[in-house]
């Protein structure tokens, strides 16, 4: 089975990951957790550290710096990190999370497509990236879920979550907003389990574990997925 995760910073998702896998290998399921967002994928990330580490190197330091705002100001640039962080979630989304599924395994995913289009939409508006043929490309290959859960919180809470661990990376609460804003108008249709993440831990555990046990056939493949077309 291949089961996703989506949702504001804070709302969560960690933890009832970690304790959906311990429920699956009680019943005898090998999990397989994938950790996904676009731009930050384990091959895109090492070729980051290539090219920031290459003489004249155009990739600046990690981190909401002058540097990286001044390098994302050229067109080029924005669309080869774009190109390249496409490129690495098909390879993840379209090859590896099918073959994992194919072996028997239960893939649990933190953060999937969804995502990584609010990202996009969020971070580089002037691209359109959902407009792009590798981008349709990477809908139509993406393994489609057999659950999925959204987890919304309100933007104070996740502030406050966020603040606890010392995220050091956090978005603004005027970010943190438009995605909410993002979530919501996604979160329509059935396709979603839309869950409050400022329930007891226990409760949205039980009732996870509850809709993926009974989703381990073939249920879910009839609903189709959220649209993730572009946005006028």
């Amino acid at each position: 089975m291949m089961v996703v995760f989506s949702g504001l910073d804070g709302a969560g998702k960690s933890t009832q990951i970690g304790l959906l896998q311990a429920t699956l290998r009680q019943h005898g399921y090998r999990c397989k957790y994938v950790w996904s967002r676009g731009g930050y994928t384990p091959m895109f990330e090492l070729l980051k550290r290539v090219l920031r580490r290459a003489p004249g190197a155009a990739l600046p330091a990690a981190g909401n710096t002058a540097q990286r705002s001044q390098a994302f100001g050229k067109p080029w640039l924005r669309r080869l990190w774009l190109v390249l962080a496409l490129l690495d979630l098909l390879r993840i989304y379209g090859v590896q999370l099918r073959w994992w599924r194919r072996q028997g395994y239960a893939v649990i995913c933190d953060r999937y497509l969804w995502d990584t289009l609010i990202d996009f939409r969020l971070n580089f508006p002037a691209e359109r990236a959902e407009r792009w043929w590798l981008w349709k490309l990477l809908v139509w290959a993406a393994a489609r879920p057999d659950a999925a859960f959204l987890l919304l919180i309100p933007v104070a809470e996740s502030l406050r979550r966020s603040d606890i661990k010392g995220e050091p990376f956090r978005d603004s609460p005027e970010v943190l907003g438009q995605r909410l804003a993002e979530y919501q108008q996604l979160s329509q249709g059935e396709f979603w389990r839309v869950l409050d993440g400022s329930e007891p831990v226990e409760d949205l555990a039980a009732t996870i574990a509850r809709d993926v046990l009974a989703a381990t056939g073939t249920q879910s493949h009839s609903r189709p997925m959220p649209s993730l077309g572009s946005q006028e």
